[in-house]
């Protein structure tokens, strides 16, 4: 049994994110200025699931560069359990769309490169990359190169590689969107097996809502950029542990769905009347 840790009710839990008043702006090619995010607050618990949705340009990626370090904010503050974000924030791993392995090594050579360069001698490390794989379902893969394995199977990798270190914070930018829909909802399942080992706190960005609410604790909904900011949030009061193929048919799954998009299809629309917009200027 582990120790229960009491807080002091006048000490709240410190936020493993917190986003405050965040504006990020970038220069374009053309030498103009487009705000990304404006004014965007976002707070994640130790231990909770957020994912995050919007229509394309609102700003859901730039927000986990944030969080990483990988970006600044202009204007606004970004802490990562207490502490500003001032560089690549240590303890958090980075799941992107397209995977991060490398061709020319192996699949365990691939997940054993984290603990290495962090300084775990190469025994241990490889034992641990072992077990890892195992963990993820590539047992007898260990030996195979990159473009020896299906899609589903290197985003198995991925996961493992993106899980040995224990990250406190896991950032994943759609990770499963090249995937056919059977892969993915097995994949989605093992996220959550895997998630639950650790309990990071984790930032999942998606164009599916039913991904979405399958998968998290809560959901944030961002506005069309540019400028995108948070519109709503939803608690996803659903049991734990769930299977993504059978949740999806609740009744209160079914009534989540409903009350996000209705906050999430006028930003849809205005996202492609902006689209329509550009194309139609540009033809002009």
């Amino acid at each position: 049994m582990q120790p229960q840790v009491r807080r002091s009710p006048d000490r709240p839990e410190v936020p493993a994110i917190d986003l405050q008043a965040v504006t990020k702006r970038f220069t374009t090619p053309s030498g103009s200025i487009y705000t990304a995010l404006k004014d965007l607050d976002l707070q994640v618990k130790p231990g909770e699931f957020c994912a995050v949705v919007g229509p394309t340009g609102c700003g859901k990626s730039t927000t986990l560069t944030l969080v990483s370090g990988l970006e600044r904010p202009s204007l606004g503050t970004v802490k990562v359990h207490g502490k500003d974000v001032s560089g690549i924030t240590p303890g958090v791993a980075f799941m992107f769309q397209t995977d991060a392995v490398l061709p020319w090594k192996t699949v365990l050579d691939n997940v054993a490169l984290g603990p290495r360069f962090r300084g775990t001698k190469k025994p241990q490390a490889y034992a641990n990359a072992r077990d890892w794989l195992s963990r993820v379902g590539l047992a007898g893969f260990e030996d195979r190169f990159p473009h020896q394995l299906s899609g589903g199977m290197r985003k198995r990798v991925a996961l493992a590689q993106s899980l040995i270190n224990e990250p406190r914070i896991l950032l994943m930018d759609e990770p499963f969107s090249a995937l056919d829909v059977q892969t993915r909802a097995i994949m989605s399942n093992e996220l959550l097996q895997l998630w639950d080992l650790t309990r990071p706190a984790v930032v999942f960005v998606t164009h599916d809502l039913e991904e979405a609410i399958a998968l998290a604790d809560k959901v944030v909904v961002l506005t069309a950029g540019p400028g995108g900011t948070v519109k709503a949030t939803f608690d996803i009061d659903l049991p734990r542990p769930r299977v993504v193929q059978e949740v999806r048919f609740e009744p209160q799954f079914v009534d989540l769905y409903h009350q996000i998009w209705e906050a999430l299809r006028s930003e849809v629309d205005t996202a492609y009347a902006q689209t329509i917009a550009a194309v139609s200027e540009e033809a002009s």
